[in-house]
């Protein structure tokens, strides 16, 4: 029997969006049906490093990406290369806390390659999508936003769950209801249709970010809440916008008090930005 963390590194190192996907989806039925272990003896995990990326798409800082609106075809397919990057990052986000994080109870593994397994599917119909309009991924700049920030969380499992999956990731559920609305006043129910999907099944996966968090602060005697605050003082500037999708995140595992340390600490950070 193979290791799990043997066939995640492989889903990591896979470069290019083909061979990524179907080693995804392969690995995720393979564990399913009990084909790979949790091997408590597979050497441990190397130093983090960029996973395997195409050439293109070209990463930038965020900053220098343009602003684009809904109201072209070249616009459009420029958001939905944005939604479908954000996805294939997720993928190896997924694939990382599988690879990285040892020593955790089956379920932990469970639940993050389930992840994986849907981040892929959300990819896929987003880049089906994107060659609806003539494009495919990697034809528009990108940036590298989410996995800086699993290099920075990488030497703690308790702060990737409380950072990754329950601050960036979060994010989705934010802003993609606003988007769908948005999408359906200008009659593309096509791409709003997947996005529903997505916002539907990324509530379970900050579901998991939070219950993860909980049980690392468990194991470490650390209060969720101000560990959380804390955190987010830390780490989140610059990271966090309101409004927030208040019921969504409520879903997925937040306390009224993180809600409200959420919304003090964008408001800060407004208030420092001017």
């Amino acid at each position: 029997m193979n290791s799990i963390f043997d066939a995640a590194h492989a889903c990591l190192r896979a470069a290019t969006p083909d061979d990524k996907l179907a080693l995804t989806f392969a690995t995720a039925d393979a564990f399913a049906f009990g084909e790979l272990a949790i091997d408590d003896s597979a050497l441990p995990p190397e130093p983090i490093r960029m996973p395997g990326r195409p050439e293109r798409p070209k990463l930038v800082p965020s900053r220098e990406l343009p602003k684009r609106g809904f109201g072209t075809d070249a616009g459009r397919a420029a958001f939905i290369h944005a939604i479908a990057h954000i996805e294939f990052n997720a993928i190896d986000l997924a694939w990382d806390e599988v690879y990285r994080f040892r020593g955790m109870p089956p379920q932990f593994y469970a639940d993050w390659v389930g992840v994986a397994n849907d981040e892929a599917r959300h990819f896929a119909m987003l880049r089906t999508r994107l060659n609806d309009y003539g494009y495919d991924y990697g034809d528009f700049d990108a940036h590298n936003g989410l996995w800086e920030m699993a290099e920075k969380t990488a030497h703690s499992g308790l702060e990737r769950m409380a950072l990754v999956p329950r601050v960036l990731e979060a994010r989705g559920l934010d802003v993609t209801p606003a988007m769908i609305v948005k999408l359906r006043q200008l009659g593309d129910d096509t791409t709003a249709d997947i996005l529903d999907v997505i916002l539907r099944e990324e509530v379970s996966h900050v579901a998991a970010g939070s219950h993860w968090f909980r049980w690392y602060c468990e194991r470490e005697g650390a209060d969720p809440e101000p560990t959380f605050r804390r955190l987010l003082a830390d780490y989140g500037r610059g990271v966090l916008h309101g409004p927030f999708n208040l019921d969504a995140r409520s879903a997925a595992g937040f306390s009224d008090e993180e809600l409200a340390a959420l919304q003090a600490q964008a408001a800060l950070d407004q208030a420092v930005r001017g």
